[in-house]
């Protein structure tokens, strides 16, 4: 794929979307951070970031470890999760059944789902994990002015730090079109060990064969990773971590949203019934 000047986003994409945001906005909030303090604050200093992490998304320098991708990325993805953001966000809940206690959502970013699920489940603990202190801090800035509770951990999705069997729920939106097919498997050995017998992953992405038929939706964004995500098959993966009753729904054209279960042992999989709520029982 091409980078800086030479690609479409750059060339043509980037102009337009500057037009539909308040740029001068943006740059008055960032300027009203102390981003070195508040990154100091959220940061785990023992925590390496990847080699896969550090290099542009999206075409800012830098990544997602900067102020810029934290104050930019809402305002720009509201225009991008056709047919609506928020519709798009809210079917990624549908599939979870039951009463969950404790929800996970990986590489949660500016917490725009993970604000959806306490809004969703108001009595379960919400925790949004993510490489970027800088994004945590808009998810932290943005559950304050809704006055939520949500815990925010920096941390990779591979390797969260959490105890085994901790969480009834675990979540990721649009995260794995962004990381190495190769690390995906890390990521869902790690939702599988989080989860209680019979908690549930949901994943909301791209649509992979949406995107692998249309090569050029893959080279507009400067995704470093999403042409490889294409090629794959999330269902196939899901089955190889151990995850049952997995399946795949289509959202409008361009989205995808799989879901699977941990067995509970001495239970037999009914695919038929993959959708009937569980009743989970506290974890603790």
């Amino acid at each position: 794929m091409g980078k800086g000047q030479d690609t479409l986003w750059e060339q043509f994409l980037k102009p337009i979307v500057r037009t539909w945001i308040d740029e001068e906005k943006l740059q008055r909030f960032a300027e009203s951070v102390d981003w070195e303090r508040e990154c100091d604050r959220i940061a785990n200093p023992q925590l390496v970031y990847p080699a896969y992490y550090k290099q542009n998304f999206h075409g800012i320098p830098g990544g997602y470890l900067t102020p810029e991708a934290a104050v930019s990325y809402d305002p720009i993805t509201q225009y991008f999760l056709p047919p609506n953001e928020d519709w798009v966000r809210q079917a990624a809940l549908a599939p979870i059944g039951g009463v969950p206690r404790r929800i996970l959502d990986l590489g949660c970013g500016t917490g725009s789902t993970t604000l959806r699920l306490k809004q969703a489940f108001p009595h379960a603990e919400v925790i949004g994990l993510d490489l970027s202190p800088y994004m945590l801090f808009m998810g932290e800035y943005k559950a304050q002015q809704q006055n939520m509770k949500i815990t925010w951990r920096h941390a990779k999705a591979e390797a969260t730090g959490f105890p085994d069997a901790s969480f009834d729920v675990v979540t990721a939106a649009l995260l794995f079109h962004e990381i190495p097919v190769s690390i995906a498997p890390h990521i869902l050995a790690e939702a599988f060990r989080l989860l209680t017998p019979g908690g549930q992953l949901v994943i909301l992405d791209g649509h992979q064969t949406t995107l692998h038929q249309m090569t050029w939706l893959t080279e507009i964004f400067e995704e470093p990773y999403i042409q490889e995500y294409a090629s794959g098959k999330l269902e196939k993966w899901l089955e190889e971590a151990q995850f049952v009753n997995v399946q795949t729904n289509d959202f409008w054209w361009i989205h995808q949203i799989s879901s699977g279960r941990k067995p509970i042992p001495g239970q037999s999989v009914n695919p038929q019934n993959a959708d009937i709520p569980w009743h989970f029982k506290p974890v603790f």
